[in-house]
């Protein structure tokens, strides 16, 4: 059960942007993502009613909560999914996997962790990775489309990394994530539906079968099912375990935009994909988790 899980994560968060990229424009991306986290929260809330989880967050939680809801599923989910039709889906999956170097630093800034010099090797492979993939584009008259849809999608990671950092400060504090959950889907959408209304957006639900599909699939799978599942790795074999997985989302994004026929295959995307797998890995230090497993393998041995 736990490999089922572990790779239901990784392809359904690596395939992500492709289905936000499917998805498309028929209603402002506002309104499609407040559809997307108010029935996530409503989903996350029932199975609260069911578990009825210990972990319920105190007062001063509360507001902790709401940032984690507003950085990691309103403003970063906006970001990026802006990002996603202004670039392709194969960048903006290599750029979101620098999340593992920013996440750390933000750790860093915020509650005072222990910063491995790791992460900045990783972090310096992870953007030579995206000036790989960039490069064909710079002389290209639509390359500014791309260069735009870049800088949101590091401000959609930056985001999602201060969010992480509120989701360890609740961890810390023994919130249940659960309940975690329920809070920052609600205040995300909440948040998102104040802006639909602000801008004066029309509301309607399309009902072509590319938005419904797609929205089904970021809401049950993307959001609902991938986030319990990783709840339940992380509390079976530990965060840093878990977190394995995002070394391969630039891999899995590049080869399904290139299947679907958004990006051309080439040996920049290759390369690319490749460095910001190799900078992931070695930000979240996996050589180092094999060396022990090798160490503990041959000491077993030896007895």
């Amino acid at each position: 059960m736990t490999n089922f899980m572990y790779i239901f994560c990784l392809l359904v968060w690596g395939l992500n942007f492709i289905a936000v990229k499917i998805q498309g424009t028929p209603v402002s991306l506002e309104l499609s993502l407040t559809y997307r986290l108010s029935m996530t929260a409503i989903l996350f809330f029932i199975l609260l009613c069911i578990l009825r989880p210990k972990g319920k967050p105190m007062k001063k939680d509360v507001p902790f909560i709401i940032v984690f809801g507003i950085c990691n599923f309103a403003l970063s989910y906006l970001c990026l999914y802006y990002a996603t039709i202004l670039s392709s889906a194969a960048m903006v999956t290599l750029i979101f996997s620098l999340k593992v170097i920013l996440t750390p630093i933000a750790l860093r800034l915020f509650l005072k962790e222990q910063l491995h010099s790791r992460i900045l090797i990783g972090g310096v492979i992870g953007v030579l990775a995206v000036c790989i993939v960039i490069y064909p584009s710079l002389n290209d008259i639509h390359g500014f489309n791309d260069i735009k849809g870049i800088m949101i999608a590091v401000l959609g990671t930056i985001l999602t990394a201060m969010g992480d950092a509120c989701s360890a400060r609740n961890a810390k504090k023994k919130v249940n994530p659960i309940y975690a959950n329920v809070i920052g889907f609600a205040a995300g959408g909440i948040l998102l539906g104040a802006i639909v209304f602000i801008k004066g957006q029309a509301v309607s639900i399309p009902t072509s079968i590319s938005y419904l599909s797609a929205l089904f699939y970021l809401t049950i799978f993307a959001s609902f099912g991938a986030w319990l599942f990783y709840l339940k790795l992380v509390e079976k074999i530990g965060g840093a375990k878990s977190g394995y997985m995002v070394a391969l989302f630039p891999a899995i994004g590049g080869v399904a935009s290139v299947m679907i026929g958004e990006s051309d295959p080439s040996i920049y995307l290759a390369a690319g994909c490749l460095f910001s797998c190799l900078g992931a890995a070695i930000a979240l230090g996996i050589g180092k988790h094999i060396g022990k497993i090798n160490l503990k393998e041959e000491n077993s041995i030896n007895k």
